[in-house]
């Protein structure tokens, strides 16, 4: 203790996903959990954030090459070193050029102001990286599971074979659902080592829109007509084949007059407009990119659901950004889809068939809940909430402090 002053607990964060200059959606999730943790005032909090780029850059690692930089970003100190990236074949071995790059700046900013605890924020390649870099400065280690790293990596054997060392090595290990700590388990990991820590939520963006003319405005915003008596439906993700956009799509054959409005970027998209076309649907689909965030919630207001019937979540933070602004998700049985749709009042998990979304889509239409009554469903989610949480856990790896 400092006179009556407590001495902030140190954390060290591993993440490769997180905001850059280049990519400023990217990993927003990771930076509003640490920011709210730095926010509480007994933390400080550093992030490593390691970006991959080639032996030649080109097109996007050119960029992403200039956006490594240093700084102070809402409260929290964010360094940003690249490593050597072989784009393909090199995921095998990234979290040992991760943690081999990583280590003299970690090693030197303990030296200046140690740290107590190193986490990782995402379980590959971050993990492994974290945990061997921890046992070298001599401190316990964490590792969050957010989905993805479990069930798409968790099905390579070698990013299995680390990542079921580094759970077995590292202090604890986070989840960011029930279902996902299930998952974790059934792979090999300790389940008694797994806390839950559900995502947050940025509330005083993520709330109800109702005023009159809300849609027409979106319309006019966004370039599109959107009636006020006709059904509009939104999907947020990445344009990637796991999230099902295409069945939200093909929904659209049974709903003659309602529009779609999908949000994200991908690898998909091609397919997705061609879809759309061979569908002749392809005047009622609008493709928005990225979007702002602050437009984003005026999106979800103006939308009757959210349609995102995703083949592996975690607990997808689209879903509760949809919740909270007071509307009804269509999504399938995937992570902790059981722990966020309690009620009808949420909305409907349904089976990942064209049928059946398309069945639980009118379902939704058919029966509207009060935009109040549906955000009610997200009351529980917020960034200090998930802070406190994280706080609350972080110490209890911790061993207490001889001030």
């Amino acid at each position: 203790m400092t006179g009556d002053k407590p001495v902030k607990r140190r954390l060290l964060s591993l993440s490769t996903l997180y905001p850059n200059a280049h990519t400023p959606r990217f990993g927003t999730f990771v930076a509003r959990s640490l920011e709210a943790l730095a926010d509480r005032g007994d933390w400080d909090v550093t992030v490593i954030n390691p970006i991959g780029v080639p032996p030649i850059a080109f097109g996007k690692y050119k960029a992403l090459a200039a956006a490594a930089t240093d700084g102070i970003e809402h409260g929290v100190s964010v360094y940003r070193p690249t490593f050597t990236l072989i784009p393909s074949v090199g995921a095998r071995i990234n979290a040992s050029v991760i943690a081999k790059k990583v280590l003299p700046l970690a090693r030197r900013l303990h030296e200046e102001n140690p740290f107590d605890l190193v986490d990782a924020q995402f379980f590959y390649p971050d993990g492994p990286a974290a945990v061997w870099i921890a046992n070298e400065l001599g401190l316990p280690s964490s590792i969050k599971a957010r989905g993805s790293d479990i069930t798409y990596w968790g099905g390579k054997s070698f990013a299995l074979e680390q990542m079921l060392d580094a759970a077995e090595r590292a202090t604890g290990l986070l989840a960011v659902s029930e279902k996902l700590a299930s998952d974790m388990a059934s792979i090999g990991m300790a389940r008694d080592k797994i806390a839950i820590n559900y995502t947050g939520l940025d509330r005083d963006r993520f709330r109800p829109l109702e005023y009159s003319g809300l849609r027409a405005h979106l319309g006019k915003t966004l370039g599109i007509d959107l009636p006020e008596n006709k059904p509009l439906l939104v999907s947020v993700g990445a344009l990637i084949e796991r999230k099902g956009q295409d069945l939200a799509i093909g929904a659209l054959a049974s709903l003659p007059e309602a529009q779609l409005l999908l949000v994200g970027t991908g690898s998909d998209e091609k397919h997705l407009r061609g879809l759309a076309a061979d569908m002749r649907v392809e005047d009622r689909v609008h493709f928005l990119g990225s979007v702002d965030h602050d437009l984003l919630p005026v999106i979800l207001s103006a939308a009757d659901a959210m349609v995102l019937p995703s083949a592996r979540e975690g607990l997808a933070n689209a879903w509760v950004e949809a919740l909270a602004c007071g509307t009804p998700i269509i999504i399938a049985d995937a992570g902790g889809a059981r722990e966020l749709v309690t009620s009808a009042d949420a909305g409907l998990i349904v089976e990942r068939t064209l049928e059946a979304v398309s069945a639980g889509i009118a379902h939704v239409l058919a029966n509207p809940r009060p935009k109040e009554v549906v955000a009610a469903t997200a009351s529980r989610f917020s960034w200090a909430s998930n802070a406190a949480s994280l706080a609350q856990y972080y110490e209890g790896l911790i061993a207490p402090r001889k001030d």
